[in-house]
């Protein structure tokens, strides 16, 4: 099972904002933790995300990550809506 950690605090900010204002996020993030590339619609960014991957949180929140296999652990970049997100 994969851990979760911020890239910096602005990013960790985000993160829990969400997580208090949506409770079922952190199933989202449970289900992740197993399978970071398959679980909540991951899939891999292109473009100036290149490198990175995105999920679905649940309605219209997306989070941004990128995959340590060798530490076991997800490092979130950011969370928001889809337009926040991606920006």
């Amino acid at each position: 099972m994969y851990g979760i950690t911020t890239k910096n605090k602005r990013a960790e900010k985000q993160f829990q904002y969400y997580l208090k204002i949506r409770q079922s996020i952190q199933e989202a993030l449970n289900r992740l933790k197993e399978d970071p590339r398959n679980a909540c619609g991951a899939h891999k960014l292109h473009g100036h995300l290149e490198g990175r991957w995105s999920c679905w949180l649940g309605s219209n929140i997306s989070m941004v990550y990128w995959i340590d296999d060798d530490n076991q652990t997800l490092v979130v970049v950011t969370v928001g809506t889809h337009k926040d997100a991606y920006n």
